[in-house]
């Protein structure tokens, strides 16, 4: 018996390759509203040098930190997990192991590099 019914796809556990995949798309539109506070504080502390202390004010408040610390992390995240796309564009790693690996690496890596890069900042 055939019928027209829509099927129920069930869209969750989605694999970790998947999600990363996700979450790639999903922070190149966080990186597009997060360079609005970015091109804020720039405009600001490029301004004058009041305009560069009151940036440098802002930064260290808890709520801007913050924000700037995820868009960093935001930043990160994009790059490797667009590097890990680059690679499967070239059939490297996709594999169903090896994309779960990758997308395991594409976590690390970036957690890393913010903690370093944030160190490094701050």
């Amino acid at each position: 018996m055939k019928t027209d019914r829509p099927v129920n796809l069930n869209l969750f556990p989605q694999p970790l390759a998947a999600i990363v995949s996700i979450s790639h798309r999903i922070t190149g539109g966080a990186l597009f509203v997060g360079v609005a506070f970015a091109l804020y504080a720039l405009d600001m502390a490029l301004s004058s040098p009041e305009g560069f202390r009151q940036a440098a004010e802002m930064i260290h408040q808890p709520f801007p930190a913050f924000v700037l610390f995820g868009l960093l992390f935001v930043l990160m995240f994009h790059i490797v997990a667009g590097v890990k796309h680059l690679l499967l564009d070239f059939h490297i790693g996709d594999t169903y192991a090896a994309a779960k690996n990758g997308a395991v690496a594409v976590i690390i890596i970036s957690l890393l590099a913010t903690a370093v890069l944030g160190a490094m900042l701050w």
